[in-house]
């Protein structure tokens, strides 16, 4: 099967119709969920404070849902306006923004507490015009994102490199760029479960998180099902429920977004019956 990247540019690749596949299918949206919890994980953000954050490649908004879940405030880039009108369908709450990370990041000084990505760094890899120089647009971006994030700050990038010469040139322009980091390789030794993340940190040179799988045989560890434990025994809402739904409400109307009221019929179940 061919790389989505080797296909199209990825203005063109994600038309409305793939952009559509990203909330019917619920196989991708799993999948997307679950790198985005990890990457949320990997940043090693303080507990119970809110935080705002960058989701590059941000597409239809789904990693963006799951930041929304445990309580941060976002903004999202993407270079697909199919993507951004399906995130728009979704009213997901953070601003969105057309725009080509190989242009880099068009933010203040010091803006985010960290940054994201799912699924989108390989792309800049490619030459898709002849405008494109890969190593020029890597160090671009990294250094216009080194700049917008507060010296504390990780930024955490799930990524699907072609070979061990992307993972050598995305590694080097980050470095040149202020970052210090490395790759975290989840599940090394499965062909599916094996998934890369870009750790980088502004703050200095520490450890690298430790990978999940590297030394077990499984191909799984229920990290999400461990984290939904921990957030209720700090007490947190739980998703669905009528305290998280007000929680919601209540952090779209402090944005200035439209809320319906709330009654006493929020959060209630339908009964199914007419």
């Amino acid at each position: 099967m061919s790389r989505p990247e080797h296909l199209a540019p990825p203005e063109i690749f994600y038309n409305e119709e793939e952009a559509k596949k990203y909330t019917q299918n619920s196989r991708i949206i799993d999948i997307q969920v679950q790198m985005s919890e990890r990457a949320i994980e990997l940043l090693v953000l303080p507990e119970d404070t809110p935080c705002f954050l960058l989701d590059i490649g941000c597409g239809s908004g789904l990693s963006g849902s799951v930041l929304e879940d445990q309580g941060h405030y976002w903004t999202g880039l993407d270079i697909s306006s199919a993507m951004l009108d399906v995130a728009r369908d979704r009213e997901v709450e953070g601003d969105l923004i057309l725009s080509d990370m190989g242009q880099g990041c068009p933010f203040r000084a010091g803006t985010f507490d960290g940054a994201i990505s799912i699924s989108a760094l390989q792309w800049l890899c490619n030459a898709d015009k002849t405008s494109h120089k890969p190593v020029q647009r890597l160090y671009k971006f990294f250094s216009s994102l080194y700049a917008c994030l507060s010296r504390s700050a990780r930024a955490v990038f799930q990524f699907y490199p072609e070979n061990a010469d992307q993972m050598e040139l995305v590694t080097t322009q980050a470095m040149k760029a202020g970052f210090y980091g490395g790759m975290v390789v989840d599940y090394p030794n499965s062909a599916k479960a094996k998934k890369i993340f870009l750790v980088l940190m502004t703050g200095g040179n520490v450890p690298l998180p430790t990978a999940l799988g590297a030394d077990e045989s499984s191909q799984g560890v229920p990290y999400t099902a461990k984290r939904e434990q921990a957030r209720k025994a700090r007490g947190k809402s739980l998703k669905g429920s009528r305290s998280w739904i007000l929680e919601k409400k209540e952090r779209r109307r402090k944005q200035g977004k439209e809320s319906r009221a709330n009654t006493k019929y929020t959060g209630r179940k339908r009964s199914g019956r007419f």
